[in-house]
């Protein structure tokens, strides 16, 4: 039977996303009154430039049952069966929104909550596509992906507090003594749900190469396929020292590179970057 994966718009998956046939269903984003659609018609830069000009972050939310409905009526048009993606259920009402929807249809819409973002989620959506495409069931794949998505590193490391302050997760003094030390707080997914981890301080194109070390050192067995450099619109050369590392320490058969979409790129804001991959 064939299978459609899918996943909402948090996966980050750049061009992956066409050439491994994935159906992507866009979260909302709110500047004031103004609603678009993640990856549609709103860019990471109309985030930044609307935080500039009002000092505010922009609003998102998750599509509603109908929406999720819709969105899997038209899937199983070209499949028999859908498995679909989800952020992380603690980050967003998306995930109780699609298992709710898939209900109306007989079993035929799977729908897993990732317990990650971005492309920590997009790593699952990918091995799922990987085994969809070496003939597994999608019992199969869903069992697989349940027990890898704890094995997943979700992780990053914003250049400024700023957009994480305006959210409330971090306080005014902590951004206050971040900004005034240069101190950059590792951010990680620790089952579902983001917590701080290592401080680092200094210059991000420095500091970015510590980060990965610590990575390897963290995880030194891991799934080879692949692993994600994904950044928030950064600085050129802190992307080029955190791929020039990974090639250094990992052995992946591909490293890939991906901009955060306007979701994720709201809630952290510019030059931000995280290594992501699968560990055993």
């Amino acid at each position: 039977m064939a299978i459609k994966i899918t996943s909402d718009s948090t996966c980050d998956l750049g061009h992956l996303v066409a050439e491994r046939n994935i159906g992507i269903l866009p979260l909302q984003v709110n500047l004031g009154a103004n609603s678009f659609h993640d990856g549609v018609d709103i860019q990471p830069q109309d985030i930044f430039d609307y935080v500039a000009k009002t000092g505010e972050l922009p609003k998102t939310s998750a599509p509603s049952i109908g929406d999720y409905e819709e969105f899997f009526t038209a899937q199983l048009k070209e499949a028999d069966e859908v498995l679909h993606f989800n952020i992380s259920a603690k980050s967003s009402g998306s995930h109780n929104m699609a298992v709710q929807a898939a209900e109306s249809f007989g079993g035929k819409v799977h729908v897993i909550d990732s317990m990650a973002l971005s492309s920590g989620q997009g790593l699952l959506v990918v091995k799922a596509a990987d085994m969809r495409d070496a003939g597994k069931t999608i019992d199969e794949i869903e069992d697989a992906i349940l027990v890898l998505r704890e094995k997943v590193n979700t992780s990053f490391v914003p250049d400024s507090l700023d957009y994480l302050h305006k959210g409330g997760r971090v306080s005014g003094m902590v951004k206050t003594v971040a900004s005034m030390f240069k101190i950059h707080p590792l951010i990680m997914m620790d089952h579902g749900q983001l917590v701080p981890g290592k401080k680092y301080k200094g210059k991000m194109s420095m500091l970015i190469k510590q980060y990965v070390e610590d990575l390897k050192e963290m995880y030194p067995k891991y799934d080879r396929t692949r692993c994600f450099v994904t950044h928030s619109c950064a600085d050129a050369d802190l992307v080029a020292a955190a791929k020039e590392k990974v090639a250094e320490l990992f052995d992946f058969d591909e490293v890939v590179e991906t901009v955060a979409g306007s979701i994720v790129t709201s809630h952290c804001g510019r030059n931000t970057l995280g290594v992501l991959f699968i560990c055993e």
